[in-house]
């Protein structure tokens, strides 16, 4: 236990000035999103951004292929978020229905397998499979989340206890570290972005 907080610790301190800003980045946008704040797009942009040349550069392939995209949902929710309906002040955090959710986890199994299978046959990625599952459930995640969804936030809970599972058998401690950090935050977001919900239905 004291080797994997020594690599956590190591991590920390010894990143480059580029994973180091990613982190800062990314842990401030998640915490701006969990606040419902529009400062949560430009600085997700800036992050997905870095984030993607990291992910590159580690052949983590689907991962930054996977920033890309987040760079269109977040220009989207940005826009989207600033255009509620004409009266209201803000968007409200909506809910899906029980077939929306159905439809949506069959299309996320479908399309794990489907680019799992191209990973495999057409890249040197590490974990293929891995890959595949995160960065389709986190492009269903991110346009729930760019529509002020409740149900992002299980979405991104998945993603990023596969994450922490992986890097964490893996031996990347520091990684899983992150995205156990990551997971507490969306478990903040989802518990507050209920209550928001729940005070406009009240209200």
């Amino acid at each position: 236990m004291q080797q994997v907080w020594q690599q956590i610790w190591s991590g920390l301190t010894g990143a480059s000035w580029l994973d180091q800003a990613n982190l800062a980045l990314g842990i401030a946008g998640v915490i701006l999103m969990v606040r419902r704040s529009l400062w949560a797009f430009p600085v997700g942009l800036v992050a997905v951004s870095v984030q993607g040349v990291l992910f590159f550069h580690h052949r983590f392939y689907a991962d930054a292929v996977l920033q890309g995209f987040f760079f269109g949902a977040l220009t989207y929710g940005w826009w989207h978020w600033t255009h509620p309906r004409a009266g209201a002040r803000e968007l409200p955090v909506t809910v899906l229905g029980n077939r929306a959710r159905v439809g949506l986890l069959v299309l996320g199994v479908v399309g794990t397998l489907l680019w799992a299978f191209g990973l495999r046959r057409y890249t040197d990625a590490v974990m293929p499979v891995r890959d595949a599952f995160i960065a389709v459930f986190s492009v269903i995640a991110q346009v729930l989340q760019a529509r002020k969804q409740l149900d992002n936030w299980p979405c991104w809970l998945g993603v990023n206890a596969v994450a922490v599972s992986a890097y964490a058998v893996a031996g990347l401690h520091y990684t899983a570290f992150l995205y156990a950090v990551y997971f507490a935050l969306a478990l903040a977001g989802w518990r507050e972005w209920a209550r928001a919900r729940n005070a406009a239905v009240v209200s």
